[in-house]
């Protein structure tokens, strides 16, 4: 017999019970769709990741204190260039109440509080020293900010004080009015940048409305002089619900002269970023003085290496559970393949006393299940195919072709391998034991 014949009785084995055949590929059915709906959920989840923690700036490092942080900068001469800007000559002390603390090398003591200063960004732009550092920013945030506007009240996130290269560094883009300039800086100008979540909250609308009004900072009155592209959220973190403004101005009003939160840093280049870190870390290091340092470099290259390894075990994992779903399918097809065995068991033995070889009823049976299989595969790749373009929770869910393929490829091994037993099962039937059958 031809796999012509053979075939032609698979498919009229497999129609003769329609609903049983139907009921046996529902297990693969859902398996596949299982595996490629999974798969584009975590595929999804992690191209939504790294778009917003690309949105940060992919060569931009972000140095902190390792413990400790406090509000404001020291002082230090004014500096122009290198994309940066540093407060001068001796500060005044900040408004009442305000975090105006005295670190422990101006108490005189023996113990170093970790700290970041101003003269710190100012020495990560020396061209010699750090040829990788395109651009340094000083900042400093204030906590518990709320901004007021005609009677409309929000909790800002986060609000920056910091220098006009503070945008460069992070690839921010004002959409409506204008950034913060040098002269805002040194002038000490109540001016501010307002993300779309805080201007959509004290104006209405899209927010636009806001741009050259008078807003107040914590009962400080601020000009807000642009809207900030918005970057959307990066996991539970809303990236636009932030303010920014002139350091000089927020450390005047609102968090007074202390250590820097951190200093932002870009490279000259995404390649150049391992070199940068390299150079920052030399220079703060001989600085402090220390062997260990005693500050932390983090950039959104390292941060999105880490969650990328993340995603894809997660994904991995994902794609292992719905395999699951594939193996019961399988033992789903093997089951009801042994049933046609006994069910047929007669005709398997009118069938060998007519001449069919042993090789054409194992080529039937394993015909008929790796059809189930295949059919099932197939209802399963649309249906994921289907549900994983779709959006879901916020995210788009993106379909992996790999994962399609896999999940094919797989469906037809289960149909091979779980038709092997069922169908040397019937080869193997005596002739004259299967025509006694009842």
């Amino acid at each position: 017999m031809n796999l012509g014949q053979s075939l032609q009785f698979a498919v009229a084995g497999v129609l003769a019970n329609k609903m049983r055949s139907v009921l046996t590929m529902s297990g693969i059915v859902i398996g596949v769709a299982a595996v490629i709906i999974l798969v584009a959920a975590g595929t999804g989840a992690s191209a939504a990741t790294t778009a917003s923690i690309s949105a940060l700036g992919s060569n931009t490092l972000t140095i902190t204190p390792e413990t400790g942080q406090g509000s404001g900068g020291r002082g230090g001469g004014v500096r122009i260039g290198g994309g940066f800007l540093g407060g001068g000559g001796p500060r005044p002390v900040g408004p009442p109440g305000a975090a105006a603390q005295p670190s422990e090398d101006d108490r005189g003591t023996e113990i170093r509080a970790v700290q970041l200063t101003l003269e710190d960004a100012e020495a990560l732009v020396d061209p010699a020293l750090a040829p990788t550092v395109a651009s340094v920013a000083p900042v400093v945030t204030a906590s518990s900010v709320t901004a007021t506007y005609q009677g409309a009240s929000h909790e800002v996130a986060t609000l920056t004080g910091t220098t006009p290269s503070y945008l460069a560094n992070h690839d921010d883009t004002v959409q409506e009015g204008e950034a913060i300039t040098d002269s805002d800086y040194l002038a000490r100008s109540r001016v501010a940048l307002v993300g779309a979540t805080v201007a959509i909250a004290l104006a209405g609308g899209d927010g636009r409305a806001i741009v050259g009004q008078p807003i107040q900072l914590n009962g400080v009155a601020f000009q807000v002089v642009g809207l900030l592209t918005a970057k959307g959220s990066s996991g539970p973190q809303d990236q636009d619900d932030r303010v920014l403004a002139p350091m000089t101005a927020v450390q005047d009003t609102l968090t007074g002269y202390g250590p820097l939160s951190s200093i932002s840093v870009k490279a000259t280049s995404a390649e150049g970023v391992p070199t940068a870190t390299a150079e920052v870390t030399a220079i703060l290091t001989a600085r402090h003085g220390t062997k260990v340092p005693d500050f932390s470099i983090s950039s959104p290259t390292s941060i999105l290496e880490a969650v990328s390894e993340v995603n894809a075990t997660f994904t991995l994992l994902l794609g292992a559970v719905a395999g699951i779903s594939l193996l019961v399918g399988g033992i789903g097809v093997m089951n009801i393949m042994l049933v046609t065995v006994t069910e047929r068991t007669r005709e398997i033995g009118i069938r060998k006393a007519v001449g069919a070889q042993k090789s054409d009823i194992v080529g039937q049976f394993l015909l008929e299940a790796t059809m189930l299989s295949v059919a099932g595969g197939l209802l399963g790749i649309g249906i994921g195919v289907v549900v994983g373009s779709l959006s879901i929770g916020g995210f788009q869910l993106i379909v992996a072709p790999f994962s399609v393929l896999l999940a094919f490829v797989v469906s037809v091994a289960i149909g091979l391998f779980f038709g092997i037993h069922p169908a040397n099962k019937a080869a193997n039937l005596r002739p004259i034991h299967a025509l006694r059958y009842e």
